[in-house]
């Protein structure tokens, strides 16, 4: 493989483990707590509709929509994605927004599970639900992040290959722990996948900008593929300096800062 495919297949592995991290969280408290068997029909629930997403929305996307208008669309919806992450990275980073407590999600969901009613029958309905949602959720953006990242790369096969080793590697540090995947940097993968997914998001909408010229071609970067790169790194020094302004002692009086802050929780 060449080192494209590596980085496809690296950009799809590092987005979609941090959406598994968190689904294997509802699961697990679902499993202990509950019904292990209802909480895993849930999730064979999910993955199956997931995959029919996936089929249905990819063929859509590459058969209707001409490249540049596909490059476009995926890029300016990567685009978005990548800003909202890094904006929550940025007000973590700063002290503005708590930082992502595995944990304290889990004991929240166990929480509920055991305040919950019991279900009659071999099927616990609460755990079958809760665990159906959590993964469908967090698999349709590992479904939009396969789909964007493989046609784009004209390689889903391999976006997919990234998708499946992230699940994989998630279940299987889950299954060898046996608790809540919080000693894994979460905000710190949340922070790169931003940066990948603006970075990504920005190069192929310009590229995408394309459709509006006559021939509807197209455009090139310069340095191709290189350019990513450079973009990745001005989106890091763009964040930092946002991170550094957010954390400037504020000069305001606390009745103006008051709904700032109520705004930005």
């Amino acid at each position: 493989m060449d080192a494209a495919t590596w980085g496809l297949i690296t950009a799809t592995f590092v987005a979609c483990f941090v959406e598994m991290v968190e689904a294997t969280t509802i699961v697990m408290a679902m499993g202990y707590t509950r019904s292990w068997r209802s909480a895993l029909t849930g999730v064979a629930a999910a993955l199956a509709v997931l995959a029919v997403v996936t089929s249905i929305a990819g063929y859509a996307l590459g058969r209707w929509f001409p490249e540049a208008a596909l490059q476009l669309v995926i890029g300016g919806l990567l685009l978005i994605f990548g800003l909202q992450w890094l904006r929550k990275a940025i007000l973590r980073s700063s002290g503005r927004k708590a930082v992502h407590d595995e944990d304290a999600i889990y004991r929240e969901e166990v929480e509920a599970a055991k305040s919950a009613g019991h279900s009659a029958g071999r099927l616990d309905m609460f755990s079958f639900m809760v665990s159906f949602k959590g993964v469908f959720l967090e698999g349709m953006e590992v479904v939009f992040i396969v789909i964007t990242f493989g046609l784009n790369a004209d390689n889903v096969p391999a976006a997919s290959v990234g998708a499946a080793a992230a699940v994989v590697i998630v279940l299987g540090i889950a299954f060898a722990v046996r608790r809540p995947l919080s000693m894994i940097d979460e905000n710190l993968l949340k922070y790169g996948v931003g940066l990948l997914l603006a970075s990504f998001g920005t190069y192929w909408a310009v590229e995408g900008i394309g459709i509006f010229r006559a021939g509807q071609e197209s455009l090139e970067w310069p340095g191709h593929d290189v350019a990513i790169l450079g973009l990745l790194i001005v989106w890091f020094l763009l964040s930092r300096v946002f991170v550094s302004a957010l954390r400037t002692p504020r000069t305001s009086t606390p009745a103006l800062a008051g709904p700032f802050e109520e705004n930005v929780r």
